[in-house]
């Protein structure tokens, strides 16, 4: 088993006023060459952003891109749609990038904070069609079980939104001194498990909220709880950039 272990703290972080962003990866003025990507995945944001404001119309391409909010609300508009697209702590946003698409992002509150996690993950196909799509997940179906959240368009199972890779994106809730196993796709690929709350023992590291542990070279690893945590494992390819 390899692991690499992410503590909050060495995360970079930028703040620019209505935006506080915390970057797992080398993102925008924040580079670490030792944290340029974890496989397939190339980006997981931490962001808050103020009440009115956001990222106006800016441009992506051949990019798998996954927001999952966490508090608040994000108004979504792309050059697909004339309407803004609502999306709540309950849903999961995906969208491929493609060829090339342009799109806008604001917290559509204006009194609250958004909460969100952006994740980006490097396509196993270029210069597709451009998509968009998002759906409810519902918090009690994560309640002591995995629930998947993303998987590949060519994965059978039918519940989950689909990307152009063969990755896996899932979140679970667990209670005190409760224990989960996770299981592999195959000892090619690895998971990146953030601890988005609570404190954890995965594979023997403790872990805080916030902190995070890659794992791959392995078909399994334990969960165990020293307090209710919540969970964000993104399993991907370890395809070497």
């Amino acid at each position: 088993m390899k692991k690499v272990i992410h503590k909050a703290e060495s995360r970079g972080f930028a703040d620019h006023g209505w935006l506080q962003a915390s970057h797992s990866f080398s993102f925008a003025n924040w580079y670490n060459p030792d944290r340029i990507h974890f496989g397939a995945l190339r980006v997981l944001n931490d962001d808050i952003i103020a009440p009115k404001m956001g990222f106006g119309t800016h441009p992506h391409d051949n990019m798998e891109i996954i927001t999952i909010p966490l508090k608040g609300v994000l108004k979504h508009r792309d050059n697909m749609h004339e309407d803004w697209q609502t999306v709540v702590p309950s849903e999961v946003q995906v969208m491929s990038a493609g060829t090339g698409i342009q799109h806008s992002e604001i917290n559509g509150s204006v009194n609250e904070e958004l909460g969100l996690f952006q994740i980006w993950i490097i396509p196993d196909e270029r210069n597709v069609k451009p998509r968009y799509d998002q759906k409810v997940f519902k918090a009690e179906d994560r309640h002591g079980q995995l629930q998947t959240l993303v998987t590949s368009f060519n994965d059978a199972d039918t519940d989950s939104l689909k990307i152009h890779q063969d990755a896996k994106i899932s979140r679970i809730d667990l209670l005190e001194n409760e224990t989960f196993e996770y299981h592999l796709k195959h000892k090619k690929y690895g998971v990146y498990v953030l601890n988005i709350s609570g404190d954890v023992v995965i594979a023997n590291e403790e872990l805080s909220t916030r902190d995070a542990i890659g794992i791959s070279d392995t078909e399994h690893f334990d969960v165990s709880t020293k307090a209710a945590s919540a969970l964000l494992f993104i399993e991907v390819p370890m395809i070497n950039l």
